[in-house]
């Protein structure tokens, strides 16, 4: 990984000590993204501290317990254990450590403007404890010329400068959790830096950890590719999701639609509709994006009409209810209507944008009485409100209408069918049961 050669001697000196794993390496923020790549860079042979503020989870990593479903909790025991990866709140740590991994929440304010208060605010606890020959790679999603314009010189204001002492790399976390095949290691990864000598050592640092890295050639390239690769996926969830709603207006079976055009061999990738985007990528990336191009002069409107679409899927699922009871000879208000899953996605806990949550609320503005049931979520809040997870089944019986918000896997569709009045099915979690009591998207 190392074969190009370093154009200076602290670019040369951080290089050996990194193939020589001698370096300390640091994750900050230890969520989703975090907390896998702090394991995998441990497993390479390199000393972790693991820096979070949150004293909840440091607690619960020191005790040997593990929030991540996709890390693997005895491996993650055992690091801890024998000191390879070292949990903590205190900032000071990162003063041992020459690799630092920026692993922060990259929010969008109420105004869609992107949030990077997190990552400011992580570099510059970093920049008062920074070692002269240090790596600095920011992994949390930001809009192009983020990393340059505002992460360096935030990292320099304590006399480093990027390019000489200290070196700068984005690289686009790439996290699909609950996926059983793509984890943290095998998933290629992308890396630019700020000039070529962080981006030579950026490469030789991850080199180590990932089986493929993926060099570009600057910061604000490997910053586009990952606006580009959820923009990707959010428009063309806004296709499907817009098909499903012209569908139902047609009559039309979106789904069966969906499957027989996925038989072509060529020239058609097949995308699924829902209740709406959720996760903190898909739903926020492409603002990051849309702020950006404005701030160039440039209105990005197939990426606005897309979110417009995705944005609204909530309402649409609430209006199938609303159809469904109706049928019925009953009204949404006083209905008791059932929810099967609030994660954003299928087989995760993971709440963050799920738009369940907004189908909940929908749905109690509109007087209905709502429980859910999800296996992955016991307890949630939604607007300073605790919910509990009922029983699945039962509260089906005692429902006036169940809707599958979110299809988990380990939820029997054929007996939830059964145990049902009406059945709402925004997933096809029901694909290939016959009943004319169920209602899909």
């Amino acid at each position: 990984m190392s074969s190009e050669p370093i154009s200076s001697s602290s670019a040369d000196r951080l290089l050996r000590r990194i193939e020589g794993r001698q370096a300390r390496a640091a994750v900050v923020g230890l969520g989703y993204v975090g907390l896998p790549l702090a394991v995998e860079i441990a497993r390479v042979g390199f000393q972790v501290v693991a820096l979070d503020n949150s004293l909840e989870k440091i607690e619960a990593l020191q005790r040997g317990e593990c929030y991540v479903p996709d890390v693997d909790a005895d491996l993650l025991a055992s690091m801890i254990g024998d000191g390879r990866i070292r949990p903590t709140t205190d900032p000071d740590a990162l003063a041992e450590c020459e690799l630092i991994s920026i692993c922060v929440p990259t929010p969008l304010r109420k105004t869609k403007d992107p949030d990077l208060s997190y990552v400011l605010e992580a570099a510059e606890t970093l920049a008062k404890r920074l070692r002269p020959e240090s790596l600095v790679i920011l992994e949390s999603t930001t809009y192009p010329g983020a990393t340059d314009e505002a992460v360096g010189p935030a990292l320099e204001a304590n006399g480093r400068s990027v390019g000489r002492d200290l070196f700068l790399c984005f690289s686009p976390e790439r996290v699909d959790p609950g996926n059983p095949e793509h984890r943290t290691a095998n998933i290629p990864k992308v890396i630019g830096g700020t000039d070529s000598d962080s981006t030579k050592l950026g490469v030789a640092f991850y080199g180590l950890v990932f089986e493929t890295v993926v060099p570009v050639s600057n910061t604000r390239a490997a910053e586009m590719v990952k606006l580009l690769e959820n923009t990707f996926r959010m428009i063309n969830i806004g296709l499907a999701n817009e098909m499903a709603v012209m569908c139902g207006h047609m009559g039309i079976d979106v789904w069966e639609v969906i499957e027989a055009a996925a038989t072509k061999p060529f020239g058609f990738l097949p995308f699924y509709p829902g209740p709406g985007l959720g996760g903190h990528c898909i739903p926020v990336d492409p603002h990051y994006l849309s702020w950006k191009t404005k701030q160039a002069g440039y209105s990005p409107r197939f990426i606005e009409l897309a979110a417009e679409i995705n944005g609204a899927m909530p309402r649409f699922v609430v209006s199938k209810i609303q159809a469904a009871l109706n049928q019925e000879e009953k009204a949404v208000k006083g209905s008791h209507v059932h929810l099967v899953g609030v994660a954003y996605k299928r087989d995760v806990a993971d709440l963050r944008e799920s738009p369940a949550l907004d189908v909940l609320l929908l749905l109690e503005q509109l007087g209905a009485r709502v429980t859910y049931s999800d296996s992955h979520a016991s307890t949630i809040f939604v607007e300073a409100r605790r919910w509990e997870s009922q029983p699945l089944l039962e509260s089906a019986e005692r429902a006036d209408v169940v809707v599958v918000v979110t299809d988990h896997s380990d939820v029997d569709y054929r007996e939830l069918t059964e145990r049902s009045r009406l059945l709402v099915d925004a997933r096809n979690a029901t694909r290939g049961i016959d009943d004319p009591k169920i209602v899909r998207l």
